[in-house]
């Protein structure tokens, strides 16, 4: 299965780029969402979409704009991209994407939503949104809070205007500016509050988590499952990682990647079938 490639220009002159992997029988669609300093090439994004649409789920996978992936779609040139991201930015690009995706007939109706990590959390506050047209949430590793950084780690940041970020992939480090200090701040209690986004979702939730995640605790996913008030199901995964045992490039599938791949899967059938 061939993707088709897409880009979509943003208001701030940034590009999202993407792929959508067409159903060949379409009971529905999801679009994918990866998380902080992933990309939509990484690991276990490919293997995802084209599970999802070998069962009839035209699926559309994309890198924020602020990733700073580049053209090539796997190495991090768009330093300033990334260096003045924010959530806001995130979830306007979720915006462009669903928009050119109803233009393209790729999406009609009610859509699946898919979130890894950061992506979960923005996948959250998409969902809840007055205006939403997502008929169905799947989130894997999902933050539950925006703001990841302690008050000390804040104000070296303020003072410095830039906090360094270490991709442990490719041992590059990359500036992180005061933007999305701002967005938090300005809106961390408002639109970017995930937690209260959860007890506004009213469509069928999937949370996965693995309890060995070392990057956000499955406690997290507890608290998401708690907020939804008897909306989502929660799926602890023992003894899983933040990336289900995935490693980048994918040269063999894990057997819990497998089984959480399978479980997403059916759930976004089951729920597209449902509609």
């Amino acid at each position: 299965m061939k993707p088709e490639p897409f880009d979509i220009p943003t208001r701030v002159g940034l590009t999202i780029r993407g792929e959508v992997y067409h159903a060949e029988s379409q009971l529905g669609s999801v679009v994918v969402c990866h998380g902080f300093k992933g990309f939509a090439h990484w690991a276990f994004f490919p293997y995802l979409a084209r599970s999802l649409a070998e069962e009839g789920l035209t699926t559309i996978t994309f890198d924020f704009s602020g990733s700073g992936i580049g053209p090539d779609r796997e190495s991090f040139t768009e330093e300033e991209a990334f260096a003045t991201n924010t959530f806001s930015r995130d979830l306007e690009d979720l915006d462009l994407v669903e928009d050119y995706a109803r233009r393209m007939r790729w999406i009609s109706g009610r859509f699946g939503l898919f979130g890894h990590s950061r992506g979960g959390g923005m996948a959250i506050v998409f969902t809840a949104a007055a205006d939403s047209n997502v008929g169905s949430l799947v989130t894997w590793a999902a933050i539950s809070y925006p703001n990841r950084w302690s008050p000390e780690d804040v104000l070296v940041w303020r003072k410095r205007g830039y906090a360094d970020i270490t991709n442990s992939r490719t041992g590059q480090v990359l500036r992180l500016e005061t933007p999305l200090l701002d967005d938090v701040e300005l809106h961390g209690q408002t639109k970017l509050n995930i937690q209260n986004a959860a007890g506004k979702i009213k469509v069928p939730w999937l949370i996965v988590h693995g309890t060995a995640d070392e990057t956000v605790p499955s406690a997290e996913a507890e608290r998401l499952h708690s907020a939804s008030k008897g909306i989502s199901t929660l799926r602890l995964i023992e003894g899983a990682g933040h990336a289900f045992n995935a490693q980048h490039p994918l040269n063999e599938i894990p057997p819990v990647l497998e089984q959480v791949v399978n479980e997403t899967v059916k759930f976004f059938v089951r729920n597209a079938a449902a509609k």
